[in-house]
């Protein structure tokens, strides 16, 4: 069989096992005064609260998206045309802690390990970028921002979340930390302020019910169709200005042109440019202090097509990140 090249071959990719060849740290390594102070913290997250009828589907996702982005690991400090400039800048210390210890038996564990590793994150002052997983994973993530919002005038969090449905059951065959409950677990919480949901299209687990009481919170719903009607711009002017804001994307809020890889594909979907773009709206007005990406099943990938357009909205909001980090003076940037 022939050998096929593809760019890392040609442009010196590393031999890595880390998201972008970036270096490899734990949890503990950050509290080491021996080490440089951490800007951005990658996570991997396989598996928080699977639903017994479907196990943990996304549970391969965060390797999968590394394995893609090796390609690029040569490349972390080249013209990312997309950010203007590299994707991580000089001076900006970007880790990755691997994967959190999981076991599909033991939701509640693995709620608690992946909320502890996303708050020594904070704690150390850094910023946490998670790969999940199915979307149950950003519950514990977005918990974790508690005794950071104490420790800031900045107030409750915003949270802009990417993803085909709501997420608002408040249970599934009693369980109330699944992947269909995310937003109603994370609205409850007093620490979560005004919440964004982008993205909407065709039929999910919420019945009427469960969209009035997502209304009644406040929730600002932005359908797929009003995306690609209006324009990100248009969603983008009912962002706020200033404060904290955590990014969630479901894969899912993606079309299958683009994220083929998904349990439930739907047709209308976001483009790759206008995540993209509702990353830069997020970034430009408020500071991005958190991002995860979930529900890619690579099982289900086409040509790695998934797996790279995962790990591209990723790196692009490390990029963004890592550039308000350079320059907190000048506000959002």
């Amino acid at each position: 069989m022939a050998h096929v090249a593809d760019l890392g071959t040609m442009f010196g990719a590393l031999s890595a096992t880390t998201f972008l060849g970036l270096e490899a740290r734990t949890v503990a390594d950050l509290a080491r005064t021996d080490l440089s102070p951490v800007d951005i913290a990658i996570i991997g997250a396989p598996c928080a609260t699977p639903y017994p009828v479907v196990g943990p589907y996304c549970s391969a996702a965060p390797q999968a998206i590394r394995r893609s982005s090796w390609t690029y690991s040569s490349s972390v400090h080249h013209m990312n045309f997309d950010l203007g400039g590299a994707t991580v800048p000089e001076g900006i210390v970007a880790v990755d802690l691997g994967d959190v210890e999981w076991d599909a038996d033991e939701p509640e564990a693995n709620r608690d390990r992946i909320r502890a590793a996303c708050v020594a994150v904070l704690a150390a002052g850094a910023v946490p970028v998670v790969l999940g997983g199915d979307d149950s994973i950003p519950i514990p993530v977005i918990q974790a921002y508690e005794a950071f919002v104490a420790a800031t005038a900045a107030g409750p969090i915003t949270i802009v979340q990417i993803d085909a449905h709501i997420d608002w059951r408040d249970e599934v065959n009693g369980e109330r930390w699944g992947l269909s409950s995310t937003m109603r677990r994370s609205s409850e919480l007093a620490h979560v302020g005004e919440m964004f949901q982008i993205g909407r299209r065709g039929a999910g687990s919420a019945r009427p019910s469960d969209a009035q009481a997502a209304l009644d919170r406040g929730v600002h719903f932005v359908s797929a169709h009003d995306v690609h009607r209006h324009g990100v711009d248009a969603i983008a002017a009912q962002l706020p200005v200033g404060g904290s804001t955590f990014v969630t994307i479901d894969v899912d809020g993606l079309d299958p042109a683009v994220m083929p890889g998904v349990i439930g594909p739907e047709p209308g979907g976001l483009t790759y440019f206008q995540a993209i773009e509702i990353i830069d709206a997020v970034a430009d007005r408020s500071r991005l202090v958190g991002f995860d990406v979930v529900e890619f099943v690579p099982d289900r990938d086409v040509n790695g097509l998934g797996a790279l357009t995962a790990f591209r909205l990723t790196a692009h909001a490390i990029g963004r990140i890592a550039r308000q980090r350079k320059a907190p003076s000048t506000g959002a940037g």
